[in-house]
């Protein structure tokens, strides 16, 4: 328009003409209008995870797939979360209160457990408990420059432990997939159906783990829903005899949790070192 001012959208192709990075209000609201609007798919695929085990992934797999969040989303958005919270809440765990008494003495009495084994200090003593020999000497040496040290120790361990959960899920999310995947070789199911169904689990999971971390004890009872929904998520995706889906589960549950072990195992060792 000639002596104007210009149209705000392109007529063409609607787009608009003035174009400026978005506000930080604006971009809340861009982003809270499309995933958290009342009747938007997050709202829709966290109802059917929570009260319909095992129907979303049923309906991901039946191909109907528009009106919920994508599996590998959904995971990801809580599992980001939970971690984060579990970061924020995470404290160091030692057998004696003088251990974190840092400036008010000497640190006599503390330990650090790594699943297969422990180090720490005794009445003042260093000890190192089935842990290899390089491992333990690599901790002495950091503790006998000060015996303060030790809580340093501790508290960048656990730094390192926490920030790694959730590469170490990597692992695990893949690997409980692939015993799903060996429980069920009759069925010939692609691997890729028995991950959608692990990440609808673990999803679960995850939002389980991140309400037993609000500082309310009742909430641990929340824990035993874990076993009882996700039978009854491979129930409704699975089917068969009863009998035969418990000892699937079962079987699956022990090659998890043998994973479980050696992926904490590693993780601690390698939280150890770097």
């Amino acid at each position: 328009m000639a002596g104007g001012q210009p149209p705000r959208h392109c007529p063409a192709c609607g787009q608009e003409t003035h174009v400026r990075p978005p506000r930080l209000g604006e971009f809340l609201q861009q982003f809270g209008g499309a995933y958290f609007a009342t009747e938007g798919a997050l709202w829709r695929t966290l109802k059917l995870l929570l009260l319909k085990p095992g129907e979303l992934t049923a309906q991901y797999l039946a191909g109907r797939r528009k009106h919920y969040v994508l599996p590998l989303r959904l995971y990801l958005s809580i599992s980001l979360v939970v971690l984060l919270l579990f970061r924020i809440s995470a404290t160091v765990s030692l057998e004696s209160p003088e251990a974190v008494q840092l400036g008010e003495g000497e640190i006599r009495n503390g330990s650090l457990n790594i699943g297969v084994g422990r180090a720490g200090l005794k009445d003042g003593v260093f000890y190192c408990e089935n842990l290899p020999g390089w491992l333990c000497k690599r901790v002495q040496r950091r503790i006998d420059v000060k015996p303060e040290a030790f809580v340093e120790v501790v508290r960048d361990v656990s730094k390192n432990f926490v920030a790694n959960l959730g590469a170490a899920m990597f692992v695990l999310l893949p690997s409980f997939a692939l015993w799903l995947k060996w429980a069920y070789l009759r069925r010939r199911m692609h691997y890729t159906e028995h991950l959608v169904f692990a990440l609808h689990v673990h999803a679960l999971w995850f939002l389980v783990f991140g309400l037993v971390l609000l500082p309310l004890q009742w909430l641990q009872v929340l824990l035993l829903v874990v076993p009882v929904y996700t039978l009854m998520a491979m129930k409704r995706v699975y089917g068969g005899r009863w009998w035969l889906r418990w000892l699937r589960a079962g079987l699956v549950m022990l090659m998890y949790g043998m994973t479980l072990m050696l992926v904490m195992v590693l993780l601690g060792l390698w939280s150890f070192l770097f």
